[in-house]
C-alpha cells in the first residue's frame, strides 16, 4: 500500500487548477484548488478525514465546517473519529448554525475547512464555536495556502494536508489583469439565482 500523499490525491483528481481565478475571499491567484473534483470519489475523501483527524492527538466530539466547500470533508474527518458533524452556513453574510445544529458547553470541536487563504471562513465558524461555550481544538483544512509572513488569527491552531505556496493578490494589484488573462470565479460564494 503507498503512503498517503495529498499532493498526488490534488492532481490525479484533477483538483490543481492553473490559470487566472477569483479566490471566496475575493482576491485573484494564479492557483486554484478545485476540491470537489477530489470529494467527488469517496475513497481519497474518506482517506483525506482520516488522516485530518489523526493529526489532532487530542480528539474532539464534534467537527464544524463552513458550507458548502469543507462540508463534504467535515463528515469524512468526523466519520473517521466517531464525531457528530455539522455544519454552518452563509446568511445574510454571516455564517450561522442552522437545522437544530447545536453543541453543548465544553463540547471539544474541531473546525474543518477545504483551503485556507485569508481564514475568514474558519475563524468565524471558530467565533461561533466559541459563543456557543464549546472548545475549539482546532482547524484541520485540507491546503493551507496562506501567506507565512502574515498568517491570519483563527482562534485555534491550523494543522493542513497540504501547505500549498501560492500567490494571490488584492484585484487592483493583480497582474494577472494588467495583462489581460481572462478571469474565471470557479467558486461558489457569489452565486446568484
Amino acid at each position: 500500500m503507498r503512503a498517503f500523499d495529498p499532493e498526488s490525491l490534488l492532481a490525479e483528481t484533477g483538483a490543481m487548477l492553473h490559470g487566472h481565478f477569483r479566490l471566496s475571499s475575493g482576491r485573484h491567484s494564479d492557483v486554484f484548488v478545485q476540491k470537489f473534483r477530489l470529494f467527488e470519489n469517496p475513497a481519497p475523501t474518506q482517506l483525506c478525514g482520516r488522516e485530518l483527524a489523526a493529526r489532532f492527538e487530542g480528539g474532539f466530539d464534534v467537527v464544524a465546517s463552513p458550507a458548502v466547500g469543507a462540508l463534504v470533508l467535515g463528515w469524512a474527518t468526523a466519520l473517521a473519529a466517531g464525531a457528530r458533524s455539522l455544519f454552518a452556513e452563509r446568511v445574510d453574510g454571516r455564517m450561522e448554525f442552522r437545522r437544530g445544529f447545536r453543541m453543548d458547553p465544553g463540547e471539544r470541536v474541531l473546525v474543518v475547512e477545504d483551503v485556507v487563504t485569508t481564514g475568514g471562513s474558519a475563524r468565524e465558524v471558530v467565533d461561533l464555536v466559541s459563543a456557543a461555550r464549546a472548545v475549539p481544538v482546532g482547524v484541520g483544512a485540507l491546503v493551507d495556502r496562506t501567506d507565512p509572513a502574515s498568517a491570519p488569527p483563527l482562534g485555534a491552531p491550523l494543522r493542513a494536508l497540504v501547505r500549498l505556496e501560492a500567490s494571490s493578490w488584492d484585484a487592483a494589484a493583480c497582474p494577472l489583469c494588467r495583462s489581460g488573462t481572462p478571469l474565471e470565479d470557479p467558486g461558489s460564494r457569489r452565486l446568484t439565482t
